[in-house]
């Protein structure tokens, strides 16, 4: 009985000293995350300058970056979603005229965008049947996309 006693003290005891070395490490992570130093438009400002992948990584830091890019749709996505526009603008206008906001609206027609540019760009024009084709260049696309292909295979 005296062996139980005797650990559950040292567990308290480390208990205790665990507890308070995560009260100083959240302490100092606080301290050195400038999204809840500065002012909601410098700390938008600072994301705006990343890619869309750097953007994506920098989601998954910690939860209050997780909200201020998540919320920030026309400062931080709608600029990444005009990128991908160029290659799917028709999919992009009738999202956004649905309702859809800027980062649903990538998060929709990202993956898309990848291949269709794969394929107007000429990375498959040399592929004679679909057994050829890689699996990731299939993507679920429309009759009126696949015809926009189609005329760019034509004209090459």
């Amino acid at each position: 009985m005296p062996k139980n006693s005797k650990k559950n003290n040292n567990s308290r005891v480390s208990g205790i000293e665990l507890n308070s070395v995560d009260a100083k490490k959240k302490k100092h992570e606080s301290q050195n995350n400038f999204v809840e130093m500065l002012p909601r438009e410098i700390t938008i400002q600072i994301f705006s300058v990343l890619d869309l992948g750097s953007l994506c990584t920098a989601l998954l830091v910690c939860k209050s970056w997780y909200d201020v890019i998540k919320n920030s749709d026309s400062c931080l996505w709608k600029p990444q979603c005009l990128i991908i526009r160029a290659v799917c603008p028709r999919d992009i206008d009738n999202d956004l005229k649905s309702g859809f906001s800027w980062r649903v609206t990538l998060e929709r027609n990202y993956w898309k965008s990848k291949v269709k540019h794969e394929w107007l760009s000429g990375k498959y024009s040399n592929i004679c049947s679909s057994i050829s084709l890689p699996e990731k260049s299939m993507y679920p696309m429309d009759a009126d996309t696949w015809g926009e292909i189609l005329e760019a295979e034509l004209e090459r």
